[in-house]
């Protein structure tokens, strides 16, 4: 493999992915996501798991934990996520193909659900708090928002990824207390998703098969 070919490969993803975005990323669809939003949320409540607000009201009872969190979203698993194939790519790791058709598998999949049932995030629905924004970090700014789909909630990129990642490691550890905090990564990342509204409990589950499944048939 050469670093050229996988080059190529993130980037051709990422034109898919802003493809879809180019789709939604309109006044029409910006209206279906919040009607999306809205059906997930009676969705959630009709099965008895819409806890994401109480979620979100507990942990905005430490304000420097919900930064912690915030930073966590913004930044760390997706650092973790491509610098661990990085890492494994300079290595000439033999595990480095199999994790990265992990990542392509759960980034591919995602797409067309991006396209056709795009979804705001509970940040942007009434009775949620947009935790970044309070922090003085806005993610939706017009230099930052072109390159990313704000109503690309279902399912979470994030637990997939953490999903293929903390597997990955948890595989590889070497003691049982290492594999342990791996295996617990995913669920780690769940919550943060959850208590800075940036996804719902559908959106983690729907990310969570992604990856799991993802990982399974790329063996």
């Amino acid at each position: 493999m050469t670093a050229r070919r996988e080059f190529a490969i993130g980037i051709g993803g990422y034109a898919a992915y802003l493809a879809a975005r180019r789709r939604v990323w309109n006044d029409a669809g910006r209206a279906r996501a919040q009607r999306n939003s809205a059906r997930l949320i009676d969705a959630e409540k009709r099965a008895g798991v819409f806890v994401e607000q109480r979620v979100q009201a507990a942990a905005g009872r430490w304000p420097r934990f919900a930064h912690v969190l915030n930073v966590g979203y913004a930044a760390a698993n997706v650092t973790l996520s491509i610098g661990w194939l990085f890492l494994l790519f300079r290595r000439g790791d033999a595990a480095y193909a199999r994790e990265r058709r992990a990542v392509v598998v759960a980034w591919a999949a995602a797409i067309p659900v991006f396209a056709a049932f795009p979804a705001a995030p509970p940040r942007k629905v009434d009775g949620f708090i947009d935790t970044l924004l309070e922090h003085g970090i806005d993610i939706e700014r017009p230099g930052l928002v072109r390159w990313f789909n704000p109503i690309a909630a279902m399912p979470s990129y994030h637990v997939a990824f953490s999903m293929v990642t903390g597997l990955g490691l948890a595989g590889r550890a070497a003691s049982p207390l290492r594999r342990l905090a791996w295996t617990s990564y995913p669920g780690a990342v769940a919550a943060i998703v959850i208590a800075t509204g940036n996804h719902y409990i559908a959106d983690v589950a729907a990310g969570a098969v992604l990856g799991s499944v993802a990982r399974r048939i790329t063996r």
